[in-house]
């Protein structure tokens, strides 16, 4: 506590008793920053031990957190719900009004439906079937966090619980349909990203739309610290606008639109297009 009130994270006063400074007050529970979860290498922050093998990551461009914690990222998630549960509270921070910043950057409604893949608690599919009724939507996640979302959001008790579900993906179904991709690509290198893409093309048909919403800038970048992040943890990266766009290509996908949102773009594809 000493060493913290010397660089300012506390003070001290003449009894010897602490407080926080402006600095810290970032590091209480109730802060909606959330960065006392990003700093805890017990729960959230504990990833983030992962930079010891950095230069591994840096050599070869593999992830480093296997060869600290002996499991990929996500293995390790689900392998421990306590971590999976660390990481949801890490990203909860800033999750909503992001949601809300995307729901108003595009007409979803006309969609009809869309599929929130990778959408963890589902926090952005509820705040689409929000702000636009009539809109119909589709979860699909892994099996831990869908379950927790249909737990949160009870079919009687929401009046968007109706218009949603949990499933996997379908191109069965004639109407036109958005398959959303938010903050999912970032998390995978290129050959896994290239399938998610092209799988979501083909789920999507002729008449649908892939949506990657992404931190890619005005200028067509992202940010760096995400980037090396994504590295270390899974071996992923974060694209410019002209990398998403020849990845997408590969998956069979072309750049309709950019969409800005906030902190994040959403990139719109269409297949064969």
């Amino acid at each position: 506590m000493r060493y913290l009130a010397v660089r300012g994270v506390l003070s001290r006063d003449d009894s010897g008793r602490y407080a926080l400074t402006a600095l810290g007050e970032p590091l209480r529970d109730d802060h909606p920053g959330g960065l006392r979860a990003c700093l805890d290498v017990e729960e959230g922050g504990r990833a983030e031990l992962c930079y010891v093998e950095l230069l591994h990551s840096v050599r070869t461009g593999e992830p480093a957190y296997p060869r600290r914690f002996g499991l990929s990222f996500w293995d390790d998630l689900a392998a421990e719900p306590r971590h999976e549960a660390a990481f949801r509270a890490v990203l909860r921070p800033g999750g909503a009004d992001r949601a809300r910043r995307i729901a108003s950057a595009y007409d979803w409604a006309s969609l009809g439906r869309v599929v929130d893949v990778g959408g963890g608690d589902g926090t952005l599919l509820a705040a689409l079937l929000t702000a636009h009724p009539g809109l119909r939507g589709v979860l699909v996640e892994r099996p831990p966090p869908a379950t927790r979302r249909e737990r949160r959001w009870p079919r009687r008790a929401s009046p968007t619980a109706p218009r949603s579900r949990r499933a996997t993906c379908s191109a069965r179904s004639r109407r036109r349909r958005g398959y959303v991709l938010s903050l999912v690509v970032h998390n995978w290198a290129d050959d896994p990203a290239r399938a998610i893409l092209a799988r979501c093309a083909e789920a999507a048909g002729a008449d649908g739309s892939v949506f990657v919403v992404e931190n890619v800038g005005p200028d067509g970048s992202g940010p760096t610290g995400l980037d090396l992040r994504m590295l270390a943890y899974c071996g992923g990266k974060v694209r410019s606008l002209p990398e998403l766009s020849a990845l997408a290509a590969e998956a069979g996908l072309g750049v309709a639109a950019v969409h800005p949102a906030g902190a994040v773009s959403i990139v719109e594809l269409h297949p064969g297009r």
